[in-house]
């Protein structure tokens, strides 16, 4: 099949298009950098989000993976802009190349009324998909781990090894997580381009476990061999902080972002697995090379 992935250069667009080439699919990736680092991919310049390129990308293409997501605000990158307006783009361009699938990544969580502007856009991104009249598959991703994944080896990586004599905290951290690794999604996709049930369906996509906020600090803290302690921080001294700091440049945490996290992120996978056939690996099977098995010296 010729899939176009829009939004397929990043950290989830290059495992995507990897599984999709193993798969015998004949991918191209459309892109604002218009390169990618895969052999056997074809990379064109396009941006969902102004409407420019994607067109000629999309002609002669058989389905459509719309991938582009933001997890916060940075210059001109909104989420009106990577979860609605670009998803309107998209569904356009397929239409007028004559692409009747589409497949297309929200998150689990996506829902209105949630006072997260994330799960919020992703939710109305939704309704324009679902109300396109294509055939139309919705896969919502919880955290997605892997090699290259911004919250394990970079958020919870980042507070275990900060030059500080302990790991902060938020609450008790009991918010609950089920992560899938990155493998897995790439999988789903791929079957739901040629599982013709799929259609007009939305599955929620997690991993094989639940953990907490706190189990998963200190999965990180004792893979990187870190005997830091944890330290709570009061969620009234969050909650009074984080507004503070969410609109500087260098804030570790956004408002957005804080209110997803005591939100938790699960979900029952029966749904899923009628849906697919995927490995479920455990987090802790690919957490050593996500970390880079690094031991931390004198911690």
């Amino acid at each position: 099949m010729k899939v176009l992935i829009v939004g397929g250069s990043g950290y989830v667009g290059t495992h995507m298009a990897r599984h999709l080439l193993e798969q015998g699919h004949q991918v191209t990736v459309a892109s604002r950098r218009g390169s990618g680092p895969l052999e056997g991919v074809r990379y064109v310049v396009a941006d969902a989000t102004r409407n420019e390129g994607l067109l000629e990308a999309a002609q002669g293409q058989e389905a459509l993976i719309y991938l582009v997501g933001i997890i916060r605000e940075r210059g001109d990158q909104t989420f009106q802009q990577a979860h609605v307006d670009g998803v309107r783009h998209s569904l356009a361009a397929a239409k007028a190349a004559g692409i009747a699938r589409f497949v297309h990544m929200s998150a689990l969580g996506a829902a209105r009324g949630t006072g997260s502007r994330y799960y919020e856009t992703k939710a109305e991104g939704e309704e324009l998909v679902q109300a396109s009249g294509l055939d139309w598959t919705i896969l919502r991703p919880s955290l997605i781990f892997g090699r290259g994944d911004e919250f394990f080896g970079g958020v919870l990586k980042g507070l275990v090894t900060a030059p500080i004599p302990f790991i902060p905290l938020i609450g008790d951290g009991h918010f609950v997580f089920r992560p899938i690794w990155v493998g897995d999604v790439a999988a789903a996709f791929e079957q739901a381009l040629n599982r013709p049930n799929t259609i007009h369906r939305s599955y929620n996509l997690v991993g094989p476990k639940e953990y907490t906020f706190r189990e998963l600090l200190l999965l990180v803290r004792d893979t990187l061999g870190s005997r830091k302690p944890l330290l709570p921080i009061p969620l009234t001294l969050m909650d009074w902080v984080v507004p503070l700091i969410s609109p500087l440049p260098f804030s570790p945490i956004t408002r957005d972002q804080y209110l997803q996290l005591k939100m938790g992120n699960t979900a029952d996978p029966v749904h899923m697995r009628n849906a697919f056939s995927l490995e479920e690996r455990p987090l802790e099977v690919e957490l050593p090379s996500i970390l880079s098995a690094k031991r931390l010296v004198g911690a």
